[in-house]
């Protein structure tokens, strides 16, 4: 793959079809090109990338290198932020041999500068925007209405990510704080406590459903651990090492059920959430090279990563295969069958009161004769008591 790398996402398909965008810087030494976005097919069966891209767009010269990417839940849209322009939203439409791209403007995202994150909420109806300046913005999706545009929130946003229920966004500061927000009025909820020697670098929510957690990269000192917040009192309940060198990046997984660090060297480490205990380790990925994207695959166990040094990178995670929905449905016409099968051995081999006996196997009882009719029911007379 030709060019630098700079950015990198995954396109949720239909039907478990899964695309990958990346954003690229195509300059060279003695001249100026311009940077593209580059859409890849991923073949689930090898866990790879097509060889060449299914469709490219071309930035004007003037727009400079993507920065970084936020795709629509949808996968039917993703909007792109570059070092010298705006931010720019791209359609995607079409089947995956004849993909096309159509570029559209943001009017309010027009001229914001480098953004360093930007994320979409879970629902889709809101997103967000943290600014190289530290300037916070949050939009109604599709109708851009601004919910929040906050200039002075952080010296410079780091990282951001919105709440299962699309209720709070979390942001990060270059300077180590952490504020929560509303995500529906864009009101201050909350800024996480921390110590003196604690920078908190990273956030992502639990997604999985149960009870909603916040998980932040905290440098605390020459140490890097993974810090645990509750959510209904935003207080920190505990925290882990899992990297055990600082993280670069985070992500968590569609479901929930894995959480993701990369470090500033080029290691990956996945984490399973129910157990908070390494499930898989990736060392040297990307070697002696910061990590600027990562990001789980929509459907399958598998991780997209992104450096300058060593392009786009995608790896098969070593982890307990999930359940597939026909062999769920596989396993419970078997425990039927079983199940029926073990009651009718039962059947055969109990003397059941319902189990009568055919005819012709009845034993014969008394004969009994027909009383002439002279006879009455005190034929014997009265008993002498």
């Amino acid at each position: 793959m030709q060019g630098t790398v700079t950015c990198g996402s995954w396109i949720r398909g239909p039907e478990n079809l899964n695309l990958v965008v990346l954003g690229k810087s195509l300059k060279k030494r003695d001249s100026a090109s311009p940077s593209v976005l580059e859409i890849f097919s991923f073949d689930p069966q090898t866990a790879s990338l097509s060889n060449s891209p299914q469709v490219t767009y071309v930035f004007e010269e003037t727009e400079g290198e993507p920065v970084t990417i936020a795709v629509h839940p949808s996968g039917d849209d993703f909007v792109c932020s570059t070092s010298k322009g705006g931010c720019k939203l791209l359609e995607l439409s079409g089947q995956e041999t004849k993909l096309k791209l159509l570029a559209k403007e943001l009017p309010p995202l027009h001229d914001a500068g480098p953004q360093n994150c930007m994320a979409f909420s879970v629902d889709g109806s809101k997103f967000a925007t943290g600014g190289v300046d530290g300037r916070l913005r949050i939009l109604e999706w599709p109708s851009l209405r601004i919910i929040l545009d906050e200039a002075k929130a952080h010296n410079s946003v780091r990282d951001m990510d919105f709440s299962l229920d699309s209720e709070f966004l979390a942001s990060t500061s270059t300077d180590g704080s952490a504020r929560i927000w509303k995500a529906e009025d864009g009101s201050a909820v909350a800024t996480l406590t921390r110590n003196s020697d604690e920078k908190i670098e990273l956030c992502r929510f639990s997604k999985d459903g149960m009870k909603p957690f916040l998980f932040c990269a905290v440098q605390k000192g020459d140490k890097a651990v993974t810090s645990v917040y509750d959510i209904s009192t935003w207080k920190k309940i505990g925290y882990k090492r899992l990297l055990r060198k600082p993280a670069a990046i985070m992500s968590i997984s569609l479901d929930g059920k894995y959480l993701a660090l990369g470090s500033k060297d080029g290691d990956v480490c996945v984490a399973e959430v129910k157990t908070m205990e390494v499930s898989h380790l990736s060392r040297r990925l990307h070697l002696g090279t910061c990590i600027a994207s990562l990001e789980f695959c929509p459907s399958q166990r598998v991780v997209l990563t992104t450096s300058s040094e060593w392009g786009a990178v995608v790896t098969k995670l070593n982890v307990p295969a999930d359940w597939k929905e026909w062999q769920i449905y596989l396993v419970l016409v078997g425990l039927f069958l079983a199940s029926a099968i073990a009651f009718y051995i039962f059947f055969q081999n109990s003397d059941s009161f319902w189990k009568f006996p055919h005819a012709s196997d009845r034993p014969r009882g008394p004969k009994f004769e027909i009383l002439d009719p002279q006879y009455s029911e005190d034929a014997f007379g009265p008993l002498d008591m």
